[in-house]
């Protein structure tokens, strides 16, 4: 302690326990601002559910229903859990934390805005694919544990359901790869900034924007998504007509509330990657005055709540697939077609170039 001195701290502070420090401190705000957004894009949907059906929805808790998602979460909080007797307590328990902690993870580098994220990793879609794909193993380690048939049947659903699709989300993500040039998430933003529109001498706009010259990979990333995350038509593992309610059919209480807020961010962190992979990020949809008055943050949150508004829509008038539709629109329709387009993409990426000049 005689030959301590102050300054050698400092470079310890300034290299790791700083940084360190602010990232603790940014995960907490994401986590807590990404929670109050996820408990009312869940009102929303069942908003957007009711109206639909010509009715009103959740409307007697808080004004207009504001306050629901909260009754919900007291509700199941205090309520006891009940763990089967002949289950694996300790994989039944540890399976829901899996499923909401993945899901919560995939955000850590997803961009709200330019600068806007908690890391910004190169190799920031190959971390979002890594991290997604472990979500089924929540899934599958409660329907197991449950030691019944019909979580067990629901999680086998799951596990063919979610690889099946996320082949075809692989290939579409090749191609905006291909075409933004980067395995960056803000720099596949970036590049948007240029594309159809600017090449005709018009200011940036929504047309540079990869949905319309990736329209068909759009279109399948947006389905795909939906069987990713489960969401009707394509919730079999969780088909209260076939098998009462898939993998959940023992779960209660808190531990079901996680399956359910695993579900809903996953589902979230896909309307967001929608946004960024195709929509522009926070890009405006015009780059000129107004809109670029408007914050980048409020045009990402503007896309991510449109992409979850189609989400909400989808399950209110598309009925339930059954499973063997489902499987074979991921393996007949949409594996090869997305394959075809990788390489229609990766042929016009290389030779269009060289034949413009």
């Amino acid at each position: 302690m005689d030959n301590f001195w102050p300054g050698d701290f400092l470079p310890h502070w300034t290299t790791w326990i700083w940084p360190l420090l602010w990232m603790l401190i940014k995960s907490v705000v994401l986590l807590t601002v990404l929670l109050l957004i996820i408990a009312y894009l869940l009102l929303f949907d069942r908003k957007v559910w009711a109206a639909v059906h010509i009715r009103r929805g959740p409307n007697v808790v808080g004004a207009f229903g504001l306050l629901q998602s909260f009754a919900d979460l007291l509700k199941f909080v205090f309520k006891e859990p009940l763990i089967p007797a002949a289950s694996d307590k300790i994989v039944f328990l540890l399976a829901p934390i899996v499923t909401a902690t993945t899901a919560l993870a995939v955000w850590a580098v997803i961009p709200f805005g330019e600068g806007w994220m908690i890391a910004d990793l190169n190799i920031g879609i190959l971390y979002v694919l890594a991290i997604g794909s472990l979500e089924v193993y929540g899934i599958i380690m409660g329907g197991w544990a449950s030691n019944s048939k019909y979580p067990f049947l629901g999680a086998l659903r799951s596990a063919a359901q979610m690889v099946s699709y996320e082949v075809s989300i692989g290939f579409v993500i090749i191609t905006v790869l291909l075409v933004a040039g980067t395995l960056n998430l803000t720099g596949i933003v970036h590049a948007q900034q240029h594309g159809l529109g600017t090449h005709f001498g018009m200011p940036g706009s929504f047309l540079d924007w990869y949905w319309l010259p990736l329209f068909p990979m759009f279109v399948i990333f947006f389905i795909s998504a939906l069987a990713e995350t489960n969401r009707p038509p394509f919730d079999l593992p969780e088909a209260e007509s076939e098998l009462v309610a898939g993998f959940a059919v023992e779960y209660s209480s808190t531990p079901y509330l996680l399956f359910m807020l695993g579900e809903y961010v996953a589902i979230s962190a896909m309307c967001a990657m929608t946004a960024i992979l195709f929509l522009g990020g926070w890009l405006p949809p015009l780059n000129v005055a107004p809109f670029t008055w408007v914050p980048g943050i409020m045009w990402f949150l503007i896309k991510v709540v449109a992409v979850f508004f189609m989400f909400a829509m989808v399950k209110a008038f598309v009925p339930r697939y059954r499973y063997d539709q489902l499987m074979r629109l991921g393996w007949k329709v949409f594996l090869p077609l997305s394959l075809a387009m990788v390489v229609v993409v990766a042929a016009v990426v290389h030779f269009g170039p060289r034949l413009v000049s």
